[in-house]
């Protein structure tokens, strides 16, 4: 997750007053998408493979 302007390519959510913008063709290949605030920050969870070595972080080691 990160701060970012909508562009052609994504979709725009609004849930609970909150503006969630996704890829649409990331948002077709994950949904259903869920994203939950917990104590340790965001947890998001979806319908994608996440074994496989592109998912992953910017900043993870």
């Amino acid at each position: 997750m990160a701060l970012d302007e909508p562009k052609d390519t994504d979709e725009r959510l609004i849930v609970d007053g909150f503006q969630y913008i996704v890829d649409k063709d990331l948002l077709a290949m994950a949904n259903p998408i869920k994203i939950d605030f917990t104590p340790m920050g965001f947890h998001v969870t979806g319908n994608l493979n996440t074994t496989e070595s592109a998912v992953g972080c910017g900043t993870c080691g």
